[in-house]
């Protein structure tokens, strides 16, 4: 039994509160995947490594289609880390071939098992990846700079709270708009050991998991257009970035500047 890997099964929620509340729940497990246990969990009869499988991990389809390890490594050496001894990482595996996930968060730790950073990927509809890749220790926040909802705009602040995944994992998000609360997001699960006889349990208990978070994320759209949510139009990883150099710039000639009176 590998003792880095292993399933969380648990609920998703989502708890929006303004301009008109709105809330989810939904029933779904996450798969924690150790990078040194991918050759042994690929001898599993249901489960896949860059293969196909009842369940399957792809590592194309996470790090932005780099070899894993180096691509969590490059992450951390940008923001003045050393290379992590130990990488999990939690997301949904593709079930039948398919797979969408909305975040997937790594795990990075140091040869002594002390926790050195987590990278949270985020995934939108559109087919875009971003990565907030926060050092361990101090507040995980960081500003929004990259778009995810029709239903959020751009000028939010995400707010990170987890419980590191042992007997039980979760992930928190508290996102604020102009300083206020405005939405809640949180994935909260109980371990099970990954063996083929949980991984067959799970198919039948969640059917077509993977396929329906994706059906429910176009559901919860058209709820919350029937409440007149605004809409905001999706605005293209690279547009972004170049929209908040413009603006940096912007607002930096627009500083009144000192005169020397030597």
């Amino acid at each position: 039994m590998m003792t880095g890997s292993a399933i969380y099964v648990g609920e998703v929620v989502h708890q929006r509160h303004r301009p008109k509340r709105h809330s989810l729940r939904y029933r779904v497990f996450s798969i924690l995947v150790d990078l040194d246990d991918l050759q042994q969990l690929n001898r599993l009869k249901y489960f896949g490594y860059d293969r196909k499988a009842l369940f399957a991990f792809m590592s194309g389809d996470h790090g932005h289609g780099q070899g894993l390890r180096d691509w969590a490594t490059e992450q951390l050496r940008g923001v003045g880390l050393p290379a992590p001894a130990r990488i999990r990482l939690l997301c949904y595996p593709r079930i039948l071939g398919y797979v969408f996930n909305p975040l997937s968060v790594w795990f990075c730790d140091d040869s002594s098992g002390k926790p050195l950073a987590t990278i949270y990927e985020v995934h939108n509809t559109f087919g875009e990846r971003h990565t907030y890749v926060l050092p361990v220790g101090g507040e995980q926040a960081a500003d929004k700079e990259f778009y995810v909802s029709p239903f959020i705009g751009l000028d939010c602040r995400y707010q990170f709270k987890i419980v590191p995944p042992e007997d039980r994992v979760r992930i928190a998000i508290n996102e604020t708009e102009a300083g206020e609360p405005l939405l809640y997001a949180a994935f909260s699960g109980t371990r099970r050991d990954f063996t083929d006889a949980n991984l067959l349990k799970l198919f039948f208990s969640h059917p077509l998991m993977t396929l329906k978070v994706t059906a429910g994320i176009h559901w919860e759209a058209l709820r919350l257009l029937l409440k007149g949510i605004r809409v905001h139009g999706h605005m293209p990883k690279d547009r972004i970035a170049t929209a908040r150099s413009q603006r940096r710039e912007a607002d930096h000639v627009s500083e009144p500047v000192a005169l020397s009176r030597d």
